[in-house]
This record gives structure tokens, C-alpha cells and sequence, in this order.
């Protein structure tokens, strides 16, 4: 009878894994499999290229897997490997993006945030909950014009639920710039949705 590894830490899965053990691999790969999609497809905004850059995500993974450090979070190193192949699909396709620093018409940055996405402590998050509406497609494709670095910290913060110190770990940065690419991701998506609000200007008006 196969043993169930679903209850196993991923530090002993990976260690299974580098054992020579295929059910360890298969079990990191069923367990992280949705979220490293979804964050590569987030960034690449394709879901064919998002499976193949998932695919190689962990391919490169388990290939460096002798190379993980058991200090550090599983789920932080692989993610960082996901944001690297989907930084260099994005670099080789040179895409314009949208790059916004809050409402233009705002004096202060105090303005620029009133009204932004607010992050409640507790319950689904509020990215979550207006993906899970009817307006899910339109904040999918708001998402979709942050700049890449953006993207990221969006979706390991509010989708997967990542503390800052898991995202710092996972994109390589220092914990004070993921907080600024989050606020400033949410004034461009603040921007972004303005037109969508009740008493918001209409969709051909400027941001």
C-alpha cells in the first residue's frame, strides 16, 4: 500500500526526493503545483505559456534541489524560481507595461491613496473576493498592466496569502521595498478601478 506523504513537511519530502524517492517529488509537485501556476500565470497574463513556465519551474527545481536550504521556507525558494522564469519570459518578450504612480490628479500621496484597496486582517482577502465576483475578469486584466515586480508581490501577498518576509525571501528583495511595490501597486490598481466605482469617472476619462 502507498504510503500517504499529503501530512508530510515539505523539508521531508524533500529530502525523500533527493533520496532517490519519485513519491517525494510527486508530492512537492501536487502540493505547489496551483499556486506556481497561478503566480507565473498572473505575471505572464497567458495560460499556455504559464503552464510551460510551471512546468519548467519545477523541473529547474528539482534539478537544483541539492541546493535548497532547509532555513529557509520550500514554498519561498520555489516561488523564486517561478518569478525568475517568468521575469525572463517577460525580458526576452520586451512588453510595454502600464506604469502608474497613483492618481495623477492627486496633490499628495495621501490623496493618491484614498479610496485604495484595503487589506483586512482577517477573512478573504479583498483581491480574492472581487475575483470571486462578476468583476473578476476586469481585476484579472487590472492586475495583468501592474509591471512584473508588482505582479508578484500582489499575488504572493493577497492571493497566496505570503507574509513579507516570505515574499522578501521569494523575490530576493528587502522587506521595505515589498511593502512600497504593494502600496504602490494598490494606488495603480486603485487608478486602474476608478472608473468601475459608483461616482467614478467614466472609463474614456484620463487616470
Amino acid at each position: 500500500m502507498r504510503a500517504d506523504l499529503s501530512e508530510l513537511p515539505d523539508v521531508d519530502l524533500v529530502q525523500l526526493a533527493l533520496g532517490g524517492r519519485d513519491a517525494g517529488a510527486r508530492a512537492l509537485i501536487q502540493r505547489y503545483e496551483r499556486p506556481v501556476f497561478s503566480l507565473v500565470l498572473r505575471m505572464v497574463g497567458d495560460r499556455e505559456v504559464a503552464e510551460e513556465l510551471a512546468q519548467d519551474t519545477f523541473v529547474r527545481a528539482l534539478n537544483r534541489l541539492d541546493t535548497y536550504r532547509t532555513e529557509l521556507k520550500f514554498s519561498s525558494w520555489l516561488f523564486r524560481i517561478a518569478n525568475n522564469a517568468a521575469i525572463d519570459h517577460l525580458r526576452r518578450r520586451a512588453p510595454e507595461t502600464v506604469s502608474l504612480d497613483g492618481d495623477r490628479g492627486a496633490e499628495s500621496l495621501e490623496a493618491a491613496a484614498e479610496g485604495a484597496i484595503q487589506v483586512a486582517a482577517d477573512g478573504p482577502s479583498p483581491l480574492e473576493a472581487l475575483e470571486a465576483s462578476e468583476l473578476g475578469a476586469t481585476i484579472a486584466e487590472a492586475i495583468a498592466q501592474l509591471r512584473p515586480a508588482y505582479r508578484a508581490c500582489v499575488q504572493l501577498r493577497f492571493i497566496e496569502d505570503q507574509s513579507y518576509e516570505a515574499i522578501a525571501e521569494a523575490l530576493d528583495l528587502p522587506i521595505g521595498t515589498v511593502k512600497t511595490h504593494l502600496h504602490r501597486a494598490k494606488l495603480e490598481l486603485q487608478a486602474l478601478l476608478r472608473p468601475l466605482r459608483p461616482g467614478g469617472s467614466s472609463p474614456s476619462a484620463p487616470l
